[in-house]
């Protein structure tokens, strides 16, 4: 607009000039004559004027319509860009919305269309193998001999498959489940492998605090230690090695786990026969006259663990018609440290009255005790080192000058490996491990196969029975590849 006027007055400003002009030039003195007319060119000059005054006031009026549309293309674009914007926030808050929602749907969908499965659908099955591949040399008095101490050897180069489990969990509903594993042992009479229950049991968990198993039951203290030490597959526990307990029997069990802050409280009790899992009650067998508890407390604070547990029974031999003349005892201590690269910790253990209780002589000596320190270190995800050191001093059921077993005064065990683990279910192992057993024989899981009278049937013998004022000692050692897998 402003363009505008500047035309116009610009123009009308020309048109006043010329009239001026023509009026000034008609002024001038003159002698009287008779008027004449306009001259045509003055009257031509306004007449173009005019005509272009009007050329650009069209002009002008063009131009602002022009700019009037495009002003309203730009604001119908604009309004058009806004609408798009916002229909676009829309699109994607419905489309956020259905993503949340999909997962569900399709979970719905998917539940909706499945057929409603059998009892199969909340069974589990898995299982767990240890093995090796290795050279045992067994000595007694320091002579490698075809036999030890009247007993066959095991020395020499062979493949073991000490444990074979098939694992069956069932659930009913959220708080009752079952549990079968069974085991296999290797019958030398029949020369076959015979198949048993390691556990059966039914389990009724209302809370983490409050879980009640019976059954053929894990015991409080050996399966927990082997969480917390690793490396089952290479050797059994302190108690467990040396036969003053064991990881099962058939019992009422009552465990739970509950957090008093910052500690995170645990306790598990049983009430057993006390024979074993090799031995479960079966109508009238080992029926006992009363039955024998195992307990433990512990406590873990961030990665620290500390544990005292006990014994008190008969060993299942106190039974109906047998004699019976004491019973045993077993005090538990536990301190470790663990996290997902190192662990390390010890075992305490004291024990009386575990030699055989039906028989009326005192022992030589009633108690025992031993220790076990472990550790590992996990040099990378996959390759890991450990080691083990136990320390026993036995009970004695007789002097060392007999050929029956747990007559020994001494006896020191410890293996190293190095551990390597493909994939997280699967190790392989090189290990190392000795064990060395003086004045005279103790039971062991490991050594040359044990008389009918050691107790229990199937453990090993190491140590030596003096000879002429000779040693009386034993050792063992063992080098190979051990394994484990599961799945």
């Amino acid at each position: 607009m402003r363009d505008r006027f500047s035309l116009l007055g610009g123009a009308a400003l020309g048109v006043l000039a010329a009239l001026s002009f023509a009026a000034a030039a008609e002024a001038k003195p003159h002698h009287k004559r008779h008027p004449a007319a306009p001259p045509a060119a003055t009257a031509e000059q306004v007449k173009a004027l005019a005509d272009e005054i009007e050329s650009l006031k069209a002009r002008l009026d063009q131009e602002q319509i022009a700019r009037e549309q495009t002003e309203a293309k730009a604001q119908a674009a604009q309004a058009e860009a806004s609408a798009a914007k916002a229909d676009a926030a829309s699109a994607k808050a419905q489309l956020a919305a259905q993503i949340q929602t999909l997962p569900g749907e399709v979970k719905q969908a998917v539940v909706a269309n499945t057929p409603k499965p059998g009892w199969w659908g909340d069974t589990k099955v898995g299982g767990l193998v240890f093995a090796d591949v290795s050279n045992i040399d067994q000595k007694s008095n320091g002579v490698r001999t075809n036999t030890q101490n009247g007993f066959p050897s095991s020395n020499g180069y062979g493949f073991d498959i000490k444990r074979a489990y098939l694992t069956f969990d069932h659930k009913f509903n959220d708080i009752y489940s079952a549990n079968i594993t069974t085991d296999f042992t290797y019958d030398a009479t029949t020369k076959s492998t015979q198949l048993f229950i390691k556990k059966a049991y039914l389990q009724a968990k209302y809370s983490d605090a409050l879980v009640i198993r019976a059954g053929d039951v894990d015991l409080p203290w050996v399966p927990f230690v082997e969480n917390l030490a690793g490396y089952r597959f290479v050797e059994n526990m302190l108690i467990d090695r040396i036969k003053y307990g064991t990881t099962t029997d058939t019992s009422l069990n009552v465990n739970g786990t509950f957090p008093v802050a910052p500690v995170t409280l645990g306790y598990s009790v049983s009430l057993l026969d006390g024979s074993g899992f090799k031995a479960p009650g079966d109508g009238n067998f080992n029926r006992s006259k009363q039955m024998d508890v195992e307990g433990r407390i512990n406590a873990t604070v961030d990665n620290f663990t500390v544990a005292v547990g006990g014994y008190s029974g008969d060993l299942g031999k106190n039974v109906n018609g047998s004699a019976f003349y004491h019973s045993a005892n077993r005090l538990d201590a536990l301190v470790a440290y663990v996290n997902p690269r190192f662990r390390v910790g010890g075992e305490y253990v004291y024990v009386r009255n575990f030699t055989d209780g039906t028989q009326a002589a005192k022992p030589v000596k009633a108690t025992g005790e031993g220790y076990s320190v472990f550790g590992s270190f996990s040099v990378t995800p996959k390759v890991s080192v450990f080691g083990r050191y136990d320390w026993v001093n036995p009970e004695q059921d007789v002097l060392a000058s007999t050929a029956k077993a747990n007559s020994a005064t001494r006896d020191e065990y410890f293996n190293l490996g190095l551990d390597y683990s493909p994939v997280q279910s699967v190790d392989l192992a090189l290990v190392y491990k000795r064990d060395s057993v003086s004045n005279g024989l103790l039971t062991t899981t490991n050594g040359a196969a044990a008389p009918g009278s050691a107790a229990p049937q199937g453990s090993g013998l190491i140590g030596g029975i003096p000879a002429g004022g000779l040693l009386n000692s034993g050792t063992y050692d063992e080098f190979g590849i051990f394994t484990q897998y599961r799945f």
